[in-house]
């Protein structure tokens, strides 16, 4: 009987993963990640941390299960790789995405490195993505459930990663993984979904960016293409390429944000026509495939999670990086997000916007 490690996060997702895998036969066990300690969420170590409480919710559910269940501790992983790298990116002036940065660093290579330690043939999480091999490779596509198809935080996946994982969550929506966590009486069954970075509960992200580089980011300039200050910014680490709110500058049409210099610790605002981009290029590029495309293709791209699909030409410019030509001018196209490519419902690869 092959063996299978499911990633339980504490949420009703993973545990409804760990019932299907259990379910298809395989012989499961639970694993938890431990990735950070009260104090590097800004959360006092009196009180009683939300990770605290979704292990016990995620052993909760593998004992209801009849699994093991495992905790593994990667907080200085977690630090190293995941926040710290946050912390650094905004410090340069570009907007991270770090759930990426836990899928490539964490969850899909250091725990696929610990179930193979373990003598587990497979590793499953609650993401909402499909696994199918086609022609002797294996292929990345879309969850059935669009509202909540994961697949864009994905992109990172190696044919190599992909042979040993399982997303069982791929073929089913939501409400069905729902009423599956009430029928079996999983005590996550109606926890709400969770919507902010982990190391960020409160939201505030330039508060952790200081806390976890231990610096102070200083107010400065705003100023316009042609160098006119417009005002003063709070620290440019509080601001994103396109953000409206909170600028606090009068005037009669509104200004956006349209880049950030960190070097000279200024904000560069401009009016909406300002923000539009005709093309980027995007570095750290992975093709799921393993093949580098030896031309120019015509597919989908998509540059934020939420963003709705763009065509574009990919020019293919170096073993992992590529130009984009988008057909029509996009807005907001801000470094350090992610451009992932889609051909119908299947991930063609990505790489991250510079």
């Amino acid at each position: 009987m092959a063996r299978a490690l499911i990633a339980m996060s504490g949420g009703v997702d993973s545990s409804v993963a760990a019932y299907l895998m259990k379910e298809a036969g395989f012989d499961c066990a639970g694993l938890t990640m431990k990735l950070y300690e009260n104090e590097d969420a800004g959360i006092s170590r009196a009180h009683t941390c939300c990770s605290l409480e979704d292990v016990e919710d995620a052993r909760s559910a593998a004992y209801r299960l009849g699994m093991k269940h495992y905790v593994f501790n990667f907080t200085d992983d977690f630090r190293r790789s995941v926040m710290e790298k946050f912390a650094q990116c905004y410090a340069r002036g570009v907007t991270p995405n770090p759930c990426i940065d836990c899928n490539r660093y964490l969850k899909f290579d250091k725990l696929l490195q610990r179930a193979e330690v373990l003598g587990y043939d497979l590793l499953a999480t609650g993401h909402y993505a499909r696994i199918e091999e086609s022609g002797g490779k294996y292929v990345l596509k879309k969850a059935l459930d669009a509202s909540k198809d994961q697949s864009y935080v994905l992109y990172m996946l190696t044919q190599r990663q992909l042979a040993h994982i399982r997303f069982p969550l791929g073929t089913y929506l939501k409400a069905q993984v729902r009423w599956t966590a009430v029928k079996l009486d999983l005590c996550n069954a109606q926890k709400p979904d969770s919507q902010d970075i982990c190391f960020v509960p409160d939201g505030d992200y330039a508060c952790a960016v200081e806390r976890i580089s231990g610096r102070i980011f200083p107010p400065g300039d705003f100023v316009s293409a042609d160098g006119a200050v417009l005002g003063r910014h709070n620290g440019f680490i509080r601001y994103t390429i396109g953000q409206r709110k909170g600028l606090g500058i009068a005037s009669s049409e509104p200004y956006f944000v349209c880049g950030i210099r960190p070097a000279d610790n200024t904000v560069l605002l401009g009016r909406q026509n300002e923000l539009y981009r005709a093309q980027a290029d995007a570095a750290d590029f992975n093709w799921i495939s393993g093949t580098v495309p030896q031309s120019s293709l015509r597919c989908k791209v998509r540059l934020r999670y939420r963003q709705p699909e763009q065509s574009v030409t990919v020019i293919p410019t170096g073993e992992a990086s590529v130009h984009l030509r988008f057909d029509e001018p996009q807005r907001a196209v801000t470094p350090g997000q992610a451009a992932v490519l889609y051909d119908g419902d299947t991930v063609l690869g990505g790489g991250t916007i510079i």
